[in-house]
């Protein structure tokens, strides 16, 4: 599960050598957008033009082994120390919207049997560990697990919320935090760790 910034070219071409390296790695690989990933335009077009062993996943759901995964990019939330309503609010109400359809999405698909795991990139977070509306949304959708990322310093990565909130298991899974090393999310019971620790 990549919780995006997967490539930092600007055109798929161009992303496309980052991507293929990625596929082929071992297992099949789910990926959401993150801030970086201008290459990113439309997950629904660029699915045909990426490796079999990729899943891109935005707004929307995908069935994978056991489970159904989701996701989004998510934003900065008002109330965020950095939060600029005149560049921020559009992005975070289409955020929030793209969250609500991929949770829906993985309902449809979970048909009351699968659990649900969600990848968003922003931390569903306030730094001082509020829940954001986001967090929110997952714990009402009773999801299993979410994975998150774009945070890249060390005092961020000390306050970041990891392990049970509001009945989800929180995994921070930055490449730089896990030192780049995968990080067992499920295990081979099918039981959700409870945190991903620093490689």
């Amino acid at each position: 599960l990549l919780a995006g910034d997967n490539s930092w070219a600007l055109k798929l071409p161009d992303a496309l050598v980052d991507l293929q390296w990625i596929a082929a790695l071992p297992g099949h690989k789910v990926l959401t957008k993150g801030n970086h990933d201008y290459w990113w335009d439309a997950a629904r077009k660029r699915r045909a033009e990426l490796p079999a062993s990729l899943t891109l996943v935005e707004a929307d759901a995908a069935v994978c082994g056991d489970w159904v995964l989701c996701g989004t990019r998510a934003w900065l939330t008002p109330g965020h120390p950095t939060f600029d309503p005149a560049t921020d609010e559009r992005i975070y109400a289409r955020e929030l919207g793209r969250l609500e359809r991929a949770l829906a999405a993985a309902q449809r698909l979970a048909e009351g049997s699968r659990p649900i795991g969600v990848l968003l990139h922003y931390p569903p977070f306030f730094p001082d560990g509020r829940p954001t509306r986001f967090a929110e949304m997952l714990s009402a959708a009773a999801v299993a697990f979410c994975v998150y990322g774009h945070l890249h310093r060390r005092a961020d990565w000390n306050v970041a919320v990891q392990g049970e909130r509001g009945g989800v298991r929180y995994h921070l899974t930055a490449g730089d935090f896990l030192n780049f090393v995968p990080s067992l999310i499920v295990d081979e019971r099918g039981q959700v760790r409870e945190r991903s620790f620093q490689g």
